[in-house]
């Protein structure tokens, strides 16, 4: 039996991962904890997140959360996620890390705590979208420059960054697949007299509204034709699973950073 925490607990991701705890017979949850000032810290799980049965309340200390646990998982904020992920190191918990909007020089944290345990660190946690993060490499491999590339992703009206961070990955496999870097080559935003597209160029465009759990399209076209990988998320569940299956897997590994392509085994 895994025992796991829950960083955010009181969120909507938060809430998916203890659902789906609670339906695994390999996993059990040990903490659930949120920011002290959210106005859930205190309350009981069962009725935060709607699951009867459930045991405790939600917390704001996440070294007591820890205290029991062997693996965290989190999808909060850059920051605190950072700041989580010192302590679960501290604990020498494994921990995954499903938190978008992390800049270069936080990545970078990762890496250094990643040193001293295991950590599966992936913005995307679909088991389906990391297929096409494999696929886009292939494909982009395959065709080359010769097919213009462009990335279009849709999100709730509430999500803070843009590109989402699965865009970007799906730019950086269609990139490697490439042989290039994104960053030299990526287009975010067009506006204005931009002139032609420039060959090799990725292009990105963000689209924001209602309730929209996550869209990604990757586009290859090139004159007479069009190649389309598509992945449409329904419910937050999905990701839910994925971080579970990344928690199990993940906290029997040597320290070092992990994605969800080595948890599936691509």
């Amino acid at each position: 039996m895994v025992r796991i925490a829950v960083a955010g607990a009181a969120g909507r991701m938060g809430g998916r991962i203890i659902h789906t705890i609670a339906a695994n017979d390999r996993a059990e949850l040990a903490g659930a904890f949120d920011a002290p000032a959210n106005p859930k810290v205190g309350q009981s799980i069962a009725e935060v997140v709607g699951l009867a049965g459930a045991e405790g309340v939600i917390g704001d200390d996440v070294g007591q959360a820890l205290s029991g646990a062997d693996v965290l998982v989190e999808f909060t904020a850059p920051e605190a996620t950072l700041n989580n992920l010192a302590k679960a190191a501290g604990a020498g918990k494994a921990m995954v890390i499903g938190t978008t909007g992390l800049d270069a020089a936080q990545q970078e944290e990762i890496k250094k705590w990643a040193a001293k345990i295991p950590v599966v660190y992936a913005p995307n946690m679909s088991v389906g979208m990391n297929l096409m993060f494999k696929l886009a490499g292939m494909i982009a491999l395959v065709l080359g420059e010769g097919y213009a590339l462009e990335l279009v992703e849709a999100h709730h009206d509430q999500k803070k960054d843009a590109p989402s961070g699965t865009a970007l990955m799906l730019g950086e496999a269609a990139a490697e697949g490439r042989g290039v870097s994104l960053d030299e080559v990526a287009d975010r935003g067009r506006d204005g007299i931009t002139g032609a597209r420039e060959r090799g160029h990725i292009g990105f465009s963000a689209i924001r509204g209602g309730d929209i759990v996550g869209e990604h399209d990757v586009i290859f076209a090139a004159d007479g034709e069009r190649i389309v990988l598509r992945h449409i998320a329904t419910d937050r569940r999905i990701f839910a699973r994925g971080a579970l299956r990344a928690a199990l897997w993940g906290q029997n590994m040597h320290p070092g950073e992990y994605d969800m392509v080595d948890v599936l085994g691509l």
